[in-house]
């Protein structure tokens, strides 16, 4: 399996209704392009303790981590009309954006 995730940061000056509408429009996208296996959309959550949460460099308020079955399928997404208008979207709407894309493998084959 490979995972697409994402990670991002509203711009601060977008109103409560223009947040709920990139998220929203990350779902239509999300729902739209049939090659994904599984997604979701997170809100990070913050326990606030000392270690982990304080070390890192930014912080990124939402991620979302969608999910494929091949490399061709990832590839399938990343081409989708769909996902073009997404990443306009979410590029024009974040004040910060990370895209990785990790191949899976379970712990006792590494």
């Amino acid at each position: 399996m490979i995972s697409h995730i994402v990670l991002f940061r509203p711009k601060p000056s977008l109103t409560a209704p223009e947040r709920e509408a990139l998220i929203d429009g990350i779902r239509r996208a999300i729902a739209g392009i049939p090659q994904i296996r599984r997604a979701s959309i997170g809100r990070r959550l913050l326990l606030g303790r000392a270690g982990y949460e304080t070390q890192m460099a930014e912080h990124y308020e939402y991620s979302a981590i969608v999910e494929f079955d091949s490399e061709a399928d990832l590839r399938a997404y990343l081409d989708h009309p769909a996902h073009d208008d997404l990443g306009r979207r979410l590029f024009t709407n974040a004040d910060a954006v990370l895209a990785y894309d990790f191949i899976e493998t379970p712990l006792d084959k590494l």
